[in-house]
């Protein structure tokens, strides 16, 4: 990587320092301006050393009244310091002579850190220190900041480097956002603001700099928050300008399906259907996320989205994350679009020889024009005859590269792009993340659907549960039985999955239980599932490999167990595997004995709400939104100040102000980009 000279020029740099710097992905001038405190220390005022509490951090000032080297278990240097009213011992195990020297009797030291009980009373390891001459040497009138750093580079370092830059920060930093803007939406300057995060004045709201809401703070989350989302805008921008094939609505194919149907769409799959109609009808790429709750109908929609491509001969690939699903989703199209004279073709991993081959033969010569798979779908091997369309479901669970991968099968023209989740994201989040898409939202369950009632239980009731079951089995239902991951240990979940399908054999005869879990081969996945289905099994005890896909109308209970264990919104969606028929529905959360008092008020909000959307928001403020969209979801998303919990409310003014950027002020948009995003991060969303 090139060295940059700005940082160069800086007085104690050189090449060490440069590669100890680069490492904290700073590489100029600019990014050390850039280079922001994650938390900051009050060291304006002394702390008489009768006052000291273990484990409060501060500064302390006195005389040295001893200094000795201590043998023990670990050689240590103590250095005892007392002021009128009190002591406390400063310990040093790694230490020179030249330190030693430096405290002798009766010298001034100003020093600080964190109070721990010691053996000699309050100590301090290892304190940040000063000699003083004179006792009332004046102290910092700032609050003092904590810089993100690596092995090698001290706070003391990466302070002075700042220190250097900020005397000539108006020469290094543009303003880029328009004085108008500045005014109208009451931000201060962009150098002001660097100051006050760099060089916190005591008069300042603390309490505010502390959890990120002073209005410095705040003028820098609006820049990087509207850099990212003008990058997704940009991206969306140019995708646009590429050239896609306009399938115009025909309806003939759509029409029939509907016909067949035993019951009428809602409202909300009316109007989705509509909008992506629309796009689909223009000749450039349609970029549109469908979300719709657990059971909200997505893949009808889906599939007749897919026909007005299908009925002009060209192809539709449909990508989910597992193979049940894909094999459910294979299943729904079979039925759907057979009768329609449809082929629909299906390839997953796990597929014979002789089966992959003669699904790539039908795909290759086009007679499928549906195909459904996991991601074996854009492998080398898999060539389509004219793929038009890219259906991606759970979209949050494929990186970008492997949906980019998809979508590049295309021939004749830019591929559209229809993505669906059923993990409901809050509207906030979905403006930050998802600038560069349409947004649809299914937001009505169809007719029928009975609300499920959730219920928290402890698990040393676990008898009274699985008595409990017993009876719903007697009565003819049909129950799933949970086994959530053990501390990312599919080994031992799959363990517990097989020891509780041990335990509830015995418990439940004369009722057949099932077991099935992600490491099944996936015929007899297939085949537990299909008696599943026939209503042969009573309980299946699964892993969390059900999350998403399976479609058993007759299951009406559902017991999760250590649910403290997952998300709120995966929580959501595994209990919507129940609740898909006409009779009452109950899902059992039965919680681990150490689960804390947080973690049963987290629970509260499964009882409380069947709302997706109420659900994802609490998940978002809980876990933040790296685990909400998916890891591999948010390579643009790792904000250096910006946080989209905390930020939520400044969503729409970013909004407004991309708008009014792109409109009045286009010169300001790439130098805002690049300020904030590295090319790495730049349009990560495809």
């Amino acid at each position: 990587m090139s060295v940059k000279s700005d940082l160069i020029s800086l007085k104690g740099v050189g090449g060490k320092l440069l590669e100890k710097l680069h490492k904290i992905d700073v590489f100029s001038k600019q990014d050390l301006l850039f280079h922001l405190p994650y938390k900051y220390q009050d060291r304006t005022q002394i702390i008489p050393l009768k006052l000291l509490k273990a484990n409060m951090a501060g500064v302390v000032q006195g005389r040295v009244t001893s200094s000795h080297v201590m043998f023990g278990k670990k050689r240590s240097l103590l250095v005892r310091l007392s002021d009128e009213n009190g002591s406390v011992g400063l310990r040093f195990y790694f230490f020179t002579k030249g330190q030693q020297g430096q405290f002798k009797e009766g010298n001034i030291i100003r020093c600080y850190g964190e109070i721990r009980p010691g053996q000699s009373g309050f100590e301090i390891y290892h304190p940040e220190y000063q000699v003083l001459k004179l006792l009332n040497t004046p102290l910092d009138n700032t609050l003092t900041p904590l810089y993100p750093t690596t092995d090698g580079l001290t706070q003391n370092k990466v302070r002075l480097l700042v220190e250097q830059v900020i005397a000539d920060r108006e020469s290094i930093i543009a303003e880029l956002l328009p004085a108008s803007l500045l005014e109208q939406y009451k931000l201060p300057t962009l150098v002001d603001a660097l100051n006050v995060i760099h060089h916190p004045q005591r008069q300042d709201d603390i309490q505010q700099l502390l959890v990120g809401n002073h209005p410095a703070q705040k003028r820098l989350a609006i820049e990087e928050l509207l850099a990212h989302h003008l990058s997704l805008k940009k991206h969306r921008a140019i995708l646009k300008q590429q050239h896609s094939i306009a399938f115009k609505d025909l309806g003939v194919f759509k029409q029939k399906l509907i016909d067949t149907l035993p019951f009428d769409l809602t409202n909300a799959q009316n109007k989705v259907i509509q909008e992506i109609a629309d796009d689909l009808s223009v000749a450039s790429p349609m970029l549109r996320l469908v979300q719709g709750d657990v059971g909200s109908g997505k893949t009808l929609v889906a599939t007749l989205s897919a026909l007005q491509v299908i009925e002009h001969g060209f192809q539709v690939a449909m990508m989910a994350p597992t193979e049940i699903l894909a094999e459910q989703h294979y299943d729904n199209f079979t039925a759907w679009l057979e009768p329609l004279g449809i082929k629909v073709a299906w390839l997953v991993g796990k597929q014979t020889k002789k089966q992959r081959e003669e699904a790539l033969a039908l795909v290759a010569s086009g007679e499928a024009k549906m195909v459904v798979g996991t991601h074996a779908l854009f492998q080398d091997a898999v060539e389509f005859y004219n793929l038009a369309l890219a259906i991606i479901d759970e979209q949050h669970r494929f990186g970008v590269d492997q949906r980019l991968a998809l979508k590049e099968k295309g021939k004749h023209g830019h591929v559209h792009q229809l993505t669906m989740t059923a993990t409901p994201i809050p509207r906030t989040l979905a403006m930050s993340a998802y600038a560069d898409l349409d947004c649809s939202v299914i937001d009505e369950l169809p007719p029928g659907r009975t609300p499920i009632k959730t219920t928290l239980i402890a698990q040393p009731r676990r008898p009274q549960v699985v008595e409990r079951v017993k009876v719903a089995c007697d009565e003819g239902k049909q129950i799933y039985w949970v086994c959530t991951l053990i501390d990312e240990n599919e080994e031992m979940e799959l363990e517990a999955a097989q020891k509780t399908y041990e335990n509830l054999t015995v418990q439940l005869s004369p009722h057949k239980v099932g077991l099935v879990h992600g490491k099944m081969k996936s015929k007899q996945k297939a085949q537990i599932m299909h008696e599943f289905k026939r209503g042969d099994i009573k309980v299946l005890v699964a892993t969390t490999v059900i999350e998403v896909g399976v479609d058993v109308p007759n299951a009406s209970v559902m017991i999760i167990e250590n649910p403290e264990r997952l998300g709120l919104s995966q929580l959501h969606q595994l209990r919507g595997r129940v609740g898909r028929g006409r009779q009452e529905s109950f899902c059992i959360l039965m919680y681990g004995e150490q689960v804390s008092q947080i973690g049963k008020e987290r629970l509260q909000v499964m009882r409380e709400t069947n709302d997706g959307f109420v659900i994802a928001q609490k998940d978002l403020e809980i876990r933040g939104p790296g685990e909400v969209l998916g890891t591999r979801q948010t390579g643009a998303m790792q904000f250096k100040i910006a946080d989209l919990v905390r930020d939520q409310a400044l969503l729409p003014q970013i909004e407004q102000l991309a708008a009014a950027i792109i409109r009045d002020y286009p010169q300001n948009m790439e130098a805002l980009i690049k300020r904030w995003l590295s090319d790495s991060a730049r349009f990560a969303q495809v």
